[in-house]
C-alpha cells in the first residue's frame, strides 16, 4: 500500500530546487517504495522567490518564513537547503516538531552544530538524512565493495581531491559563503566535508590529521541585492574574505592507511575536478566525477608495471539499475539526489537508516574542526 508523505523545502536556492525536482522524480525510478512525496510547502526570504517556487513546481503554500513550515501539521519531512548559519535552528526547530529532515551538508557551521541536530533528530525519533551525494555514485558504491573484497589488498594510501573554480573570478559576490558568522568555513565545508565523507565511506575512521589553509582572493566586493548560487559584483564595497579558499590535509586511518585530501574552490581551469585514487598492496581503484561510470582498477599478481583497465558501472553497482538498463550509459548530478531522496523516504517508511545520516555529518565536522585547529597550530590533531 503506498501512502503520501507531505514535503516541505527551506531555502529555494540551486540547491533547494534540486531537492523539489528529485522529490518529483523518485516515483518514476523507485516504483516500490512505499511513500510517495507530496509538495506541500516551500519557504524563502528573497521576496517572491517561494511564489515563484509553487507556481512552477505545484507546493499547496509559499511562505517568507520557515517558522510557518515548522507550524504546519501536514508537513512531515523537510528538505533544509538553507544558508550554512540557519542550518543548526532550522534543524532543531523541524525535529522538535517532529518532522523528519533531509538537510544539506555540513548541518550547521560547527561540529558542536551538528550534533546538536542530530541529537534533536534522535530525541524526537525522526529520520534525518544528509546531503553527502557522492557516496551514492554507483560506481564509489562499486570502489567501496571491491576494496572490502580485498582485490586491491590492504590499503596503503589514498588521495582524494575537490577542486572547482566557482569561487575563482575575484569579481564573485561577497556573499555569506565568505563570512565566518554565516557561512563558517569555507572550502571545508563546502567541499573538504565531500572528502572527508567519502575518505571514511571508502576507508573507515580517520585518526588524526594534519592541514594547512589559505586565502587567494582576500577582498571581494559587496552585493547590492539578493543573490543564488555564486554570484558577481562589481563596484560594491570591497570587504574581507574571512574563511579559506584552500587546504590540504594528511591523514592517519584507524586500519593504518595513509591520505592526502586537497580542495580548493579558486582553481582555475578545473571545474568540479573530483575524485580519489585508492592503492593497496595488489592494485587500485580509480574515480573521476566527471567520468561518473567509470573506475579505473588496476589487479592481478603482476605488482609492477600492472595495468589499469576502465571498467564502467552497471545494473548490479549501487542504485544504477533504477536509472539505466546496461553498462556505460551515464547518469549525471542531479541523479544523485534523486538517489538520497529515496534513501530519505525508504528511512522514513521502514523507520530504519539508509544512506547518509547525521552521524556521519558529526563525523565529518569532527573533522573538519580539526583541520581549522591543526591549520592554527601546526601540529597533528587526533579525532576521538
Amino acid at each position: 500500500m503506498v501512502r503520501t508523505l507531505g514535503v516541505a523545502v527551506v531555502g529555494f536556492g540551486w540547491m533547494g530546487r534540486v531537492h523539489t525536482q528529485a522529490y518529483a522524480r523518485v516515483p518514476h525510478h523507485f516504483p516500490g517504495l512505499s511513500l510517495r512525496p507530496e509538495l506541500v510547502a516551500v519557504a524563502d526570504e528573497v521576496p517572491g522567490r517561494a511564489e515563484e517556487a509553487a507556481a512552477q513546481y505545484g507546493f499547496a503554500a509559499a511562505h517568507r518564513d520557515w517558522r510557518e513550515v515548522a507550524a504546519d501539521p501536514r508537513v512531515q519531512a523537510v528538505s533544509i537547503a538553507a544558508p550554512n548559519f540557519l542550518h543548526r535552528e532550522i534543524g532543531l526547530a523541524m525535529a522538535e516538531a517532529g518532522k523528519h529532515i533531509w538537510i544539506e551538508k555540513p548541518v550547521g557551521l560547527t561540529a558542536e552544530d551538528a550534533r546538536a541536530v542530530s541529537d534533536a533528530v534522535t530525541k524526537a525519533g525522526v529520520q534525518g538524512t544528509v546531503g553527502f551525494n557522492y557516496r551514492g555514485a554507483p560506481a564509489v558504491a562499486a570502489a567501496r565493495e571491491l576494496i572490502a573484497s580485498g582485490e586491491i589488498g590492504t590499503v596503503t594510501h589514498v588521495r582524494i581531491r575537490l577542486f572547482s573554480d566557482y569561487a575563482a573570478h575575484p569579481e564573485g559576490a561577497l556573499t555569506w559563503r565568505y563570512e565566518r558568522e554565516r557561512g563558517g568555513s569555507g572550502v571545508l565545508g563546502d567541499l573538504a566535508s565531500h572528502g572527508v565523507d567519502l575518505a571514511r565511506f571508502l576507508l573507515g575512521e580517520i585518526e588524526a590529521l594534519t592541514a594547512d589553509t589559505a586565502i587567494f582572493l582576500p577582498r571581494r566586493a559587496r552585493p547590492t541585492g539578493a543573490t543564488a548560487g555564486h554570484t558577481r559584483a562589481t563596484g560594491g564595497e570591497l570587504g574581507p574574505v574571512e574563511n579559506e579558499d584552500y587546504v590540504n590535509c594528511l591523514l592517519r586511518f584507524a586500519s593504518g592507511a595513509r591520505g592526502v585530501l586537497e580542495a580548493c574552490r579558486v582553481s582555475v581551469g578545473e571545474q568540479n575536478n573530483y575524485g580519489f585514487e585508492v592503492h593497496g598492496i595488489k592494485g587500485a581503484v580509480f574515480w573521476d566525477f566527471r567520468r561518473m561510470g567509470e573506475l579505473g582498477v588496476s589487479r592481478g599478481t603482476s605488482y609492477q608495471d600492472q595495468p589499469v583497465s576502465t571498467v564502467y558501472v552497471g545494473p548490479g553497482d549501487g542504485e544504477y539499475a533504477a536509472f539505466q538498463p546496461g553498462s556505460a550509459n551515464s547518469m549525471g548530478y542531479d541523479d544523485l539526489k534523486v538517489i538520497e531522496a529515496h534513501h530519505f523516504l525508504r528511512s522514513i517508511a521502514e523507520n530504519t537508516p539508509y544512506g547518509a545520516t547525521l552521524a556521519d555529518a558529526v563525523h565529518s565536522a569532527a573533522a573538519l574542526d580539526a583541520m581549522s585547529r591543526s591549520a592554527e597550530q601546526g601540529a597533528w590533531v587526533p579525532l576521538a
